[in-house]
């Protein structure tokens, strides 16, 4: 189980050479978390789900931080990951109630399995008959009873059954025959992700609910129990309009916000609870550029709104306030250096920054870039200095 120390928030004294207490003071590339935008992006979503009596377990694949993950929930409620590193940490940080969203192979089932022996709810996800004799076979090693989640695929995203496989209620009779429980039928509407339109993003959410209940249906007609029927996604957990039959919402990237979730129609920027702090290190002004420290090791590699209506290059740039320069983005990003450069076909001029001037940059995908960090510098709106340092936990 990974062992470090993460309960460490506080910023050390205004003189150390260890951390800035400021954002100006920042050594750069660095990684802002506006404090008061995650509450409120937490906030939203939980009300939401809370007003239709649907528990919310937040996907931790995003913040990879026990402190955020207790902003969502202090009293350590149920939770999704994606690896089972994050399992144990989040486990080693008092959560009990985990899902394990990422289909088992059999090194990674007799690891959750001792997770369970030790007294963790760990949910595994499956779709094969292959993986739920396995599941059953680590389950007998460790002396525990399993349980699983079949995958359902709603839209051809990633992989799962559809809700009129045969194979759905085979599987479900295998569990059983292996001595393990079916916690339910869990889906993700991945394809959202493609989406603009206010009615689309309602279309999917509404074929998400659908196929989850219609599968559930059917294993219950069968004489299988089916407790949780789980959904989920950032666009479509906050377009849904009827979530008749399901039990719970999954959704990881709404506590951030990104460039791409403001592509679909998700938030705006003023949403967008993380960014990237770089500093100036060269002027073409002849090329119209501008060369900052932060290249895709610092931004990712990440290109998700190049096929949206509006491509934000590798992230948007803000003044160390937050205030958006106009059509300003990161064009071209090196492995240390990233091009400012004003977006094409735009009027704008070029903002006049001087070599050691910073900027903040907003990322297209929040999980990518947020992974290229060991820690978050915690602001709050309207004050430049570090509240906190926040540790991300990191590994598979």
């Amino acid at each position: 189980m990974l062992r470090v120390d993460m309960d460490r928030t506080d910023i050390p004294d205004a003189g150390s050479d260890k951390a800035a207490a400021t954002l100006g003071a920042l050594a750069t590339p660095a990684l802002l978390l506006d404090r008061d935008r995650l509450d409120r992006n937490l906030a939203r979503l939980s009300s939401r789900m809370a007003a239709q009596g649907i528990v919310l377990r937040p996907h931790m694949k995003t913040a990879k931080s026990i402190d955020v993950a207790r902003r969502a929930y202090p009293s350590g409620g149920p939770i999704t990951v994606s690896t089972l590193a994050k399992a144990e940490y989040f486990a080693q940080h008092g959560f009990r109630d985990i899902t394990y969203a990422v289909g088992l192979a059999p090194h990674t089932a007799a690891r959750a399995m001792r997770l369970r022996k030790a007294g963790i709810d760990i949910k595994v996800l499956l779709d094969s008959l292959e993986q739920a004799a396995m599941l059953g076979a680590a389950g007998r090693a460790a002396g525990v009873t399993p349980s699983a989640f079949i995958e359902i695929d709603c839209d051809g995203h990633r992989g799962g059954l559809t809700a009129t496989d045969p194979k759905l209620l085979a599987v479900a009779a295998a569990l059983a025959e292996a001595g393990v429980k079916l916690a339910g039928v869990l889906t993700h509407a991945g394809e959202s992700y493609s989406l603009s339109m206010p009615a689309a993003l309602v279309a999917a959410a509404e074929n998400e609910r659908a196929v989850a209940v219609a599968a559930a249906s059917t294993l219950r007609a069968a004489g299988h129990e089916c407790p949780i029927v789980s959904v989920g996604s950032t666009p479509t957990a906050h377009f849904t309009e009827d979530l008749t039959g399901l039990t719970e919402m999954r959704a990881g990237v709404y506590m951030f916000f990104d460039l791409v979730m403001h592509g679909v129609g998700v938030c705006t920027t003023d949403d967008i609870a993380i960014s990237v702090v770089a500093t100036v290190i060269g002027t073409k002004p002849e090329k119209g550029w501008i060369v900052v420290d932060a290249g895709w090791m610092a931004l990712s590699r990440d290109r998700g709104t190049s096929a949206q209506r509006v491509d934000q290059g590798y992230g948007l740039v803000c003044d160390l306030s937050g205030k958006i320069y106009p059509d300003l983005i990161v064009t071209q990003a090196s492995q240390e250096h990233g091009i400012l450069a004003i977006r094409s076909g735009s009027a704008q001029a070029l903002p006049d920054l001087s070599i050691g001037a910073k900027v903040r940059i907003l990322p297209n995908h929040a999980c990518a870039t947020a992974s290229q960090h060991e820690l978050y510098n915690v602001v709050s709106a309207g004050s430049d200095a570090i509240r906190a340092r926040w540790p991300r936990m990191r590994g598979w």
